[in-house]
Formats: structure tokens, sequence, C-alpha cells
């Protein structure tokens, strides 16, 4: 059985989709509902390394305290960073999935494709109407 763990809020569309094309592929992951259960930093941090992209890219703004924490100060160090989200567990974009072939920020949702070890198992269509996967559990278009 593939072990996939999903760093969700229910809230939020893109990662309700994400799960979504996780469970179209046969897979029923760990879900962790991160502002519940907000990772340690430790764990953060090594997600953040493992995904390969700066600690600021991880960063959330919209719907948060961003502005306000003042977090756009470019000579903010990645500690700081992390305090903040830690601090504001809001703070940490969403979703981020770990399986045996990577971890990605999955936004927008269809990056977990390139991640799935296992196929789609049939067409997914977004909340939004956008068709990503067609009937044959092919992937339509390429996300940018």
């Amino acid at each position: 059985m593939t072990e996939i763990t999903i760093y969700h809020n229910p809230a939020c569309g893109t990662s309700r989709n994400t799960l979504a094309l996780i469970r179209n592929s046969g897979v029923e992951p760990t879900v962790v509902e991160y502002l519940k259960t907000p990772p340690s930093r430790e764990l953060l941090a090594d997600l953040i390394r493992r995904m390969g992209v700066p600690v600021r890219a991880v960063l959330r703004e919209k719907g948060t305290p961003y502005a306000e924490l003042g977090l756009d100060d470019p000579s903010l160090t990645d500690d700081q960073l992390l305090d903040a989200m830690m601090a504001h567990p809001i703070l940490i974009n969403r979703p981020i999935v770990v399986t045996p072939l990577g971890v990605r920020l999955c936004r927008p949702s269809e990056v977990v494709l390139d991640i799935l070890p296992d196929p789609q198992r049939g067409g997914f269509t977004k909340e939004d109407g956008e068709r990503v996967v067609d009937e044959a559990g092919n992937r339509i278009g390429k996300a940018s």
C-alpha cells in the first residue's frame, strides 16, 4: 500500500481538490489537518528542504496575518519565517503532499499528479469545473 500524507485544510478548495486527486488514484492518504495539528518546526523545515524551495515559497499571504506581521520584509531569515509559521499555522501554504516520489506544495492541485505513484483511476474535474484528468485516467494539459 502506498503511503501518502497530505497536510490539508478542508476549508481550502485547492486542498480539497488535491485530496480528491490522491483518492482518485486509489489511495486513502493520511490526512493531517495542519491547523488543528501543525507539524513540528523540525518536520516543517524538513518538508521545505525536501521540496527544494525557499522557506518564503511556503508562506501563505492570502487570508493570513502575513502583512500585519511584516513578513514581506526581505531581511527576515528562514528561522524567523519558520517561527512565524509555528506561531500562526495559517501562514503555512497548503496543501503539502508527501509520497514515495517526493514532497510538493500542490498549487495548483494537479501538481500532485507529478508525485503520485499510482495512476488516476478515471476522470477528474476540479470543484470549479476544470477537467484535469480524462476518463482514461490521463492528465489533460500540463500545469505550468
